[in-house]
């Protein structure tokens, strides 16, 4: 299992491009320097008045396909 850690800081009207679908990924550099992208929706749960703040954590799998993404 390959996990990735980032830190995200995005504000309310950014996140909104994402949800309206004017966007599809999101594109972050990892604490390792890897940049990764994954799709907007992944982000949901974690949208706040405040847009989205804080840091990840982002699983794979053994395939490399994503397992789960939570706070960190």
């Amino acid at each position: 299992m390959s996990q990735i850690y980032f830190s995200l800081d995005m504000s309310p009207e950014s996140y909104l491009a994402y949800y309206r679908g004017r966007a599809r990924n999101v594109v972050v550099v990892a604490e390792d320097g890897r940049r990764i992208a994954f799709p907007a929706d992944r982000l949901r749960p974690f949208v706040t008045r405040e847009g989205v703040r804080g840091r990840f954590l982002l699983e794979f799998d053994e395939q490399n396909r994503f397992k789960e993404m939570r706070r960190a």
